[in-house]
């Protein structure tokens, strides 16, 4: 598994650019730079499959009209759905682009990894983005592998309502038993005329047996 540099450029996003999105709460800053640091990378892999020797010089130049290129077509498509204001967008994926690319030569330099080192770095950071961002930054970035990777969270109830859920299903059940012990005493009652009829019907049997034992011992 390639090294994770997911973390590490948010990590050195919090040292280096302190400065970033500091007008919003902290809580709004982290979702929104962890929106960026993740589209910023996931451009990065498919420039790299696109054409990665451009890239590779691209790293070692620092061109900064590049950077600027890429980010303005980051924040002008039409599957950019961030809340940021465009300007304050495109400033902040300029930054956050310029620090990646400066992040990746200096590893690069100290490292050696050559082409086909950052091949496996770069590329090998799909599986570390996966699932951490909604699908309109990986149709932004065009990796759009990674579309659905995002777990949707299950709405969690209230106990209010599991406590509602739970008394609905208390009381459908006691309404199916007591159903169900009506039928059963329908089942069993004798009828009242049944009952009016049991003297005659022994009476009759009586009768029968008298005559028989009578006819017999004439």
């Amino acid at each position: 598994m390639a090294f994770d540099l997911v973390q590490y450029f948010a990590e050195q996003i919090h040292i280096q650019k302190p400065e970033l999105l500091n007008q919003y709460q902290s809580s709004e800053r982290k979702a929104h730079l962890a929106e960026i640091n993740t589209l910023s990378l996931a451009k990065l892999i498919t420039l790299w499959r696109k054409d990665e020797n451009k890239l590779y010089q691209e790293i070692q130049s620092q061109e900064q009209l590049y950077i600027i290129d890429v980010a303005r077509h980051l924040t002008t498509s039409d599957q950019n759905h961030s809340t940021l204001e465009k300007a304050e967008f495109e400033h902040t994926i300029t930054e956050v682009l310029s620090l990646q690319l400066a992040e990746l030569k200096q590893l690069d330099d100290t490292g050696h990894y050559g082409i086909k080192g950052l091949r496996e770095l770069i590329t090998g950071q799909v599986e570390h983005l996966s699932g951490q961002a909604a699908d309109w930054i990986w149709s932004t970035s065009e990796l759009i592998e990674l579309k659905g990777s995002k777990p949707i969270p299950e709405e969690e109830l209230s106990l209010e309502e599991t406590m509602k859920e739970f008394n609905q299903m208390v009381h459908q059940s006691n309404i199916i038993e007591h159903h169900e012990q009506v039928t059963e005493v329908e089942k069993t009652v004798v009828p009242t005329w049944a009952k009016i009829l049991e003297p005659v019907v022994a009476l009759a049997i009586l009768w029968i047996l008298y005559s028989a034992a009578t006819q017999m011992f004439a």
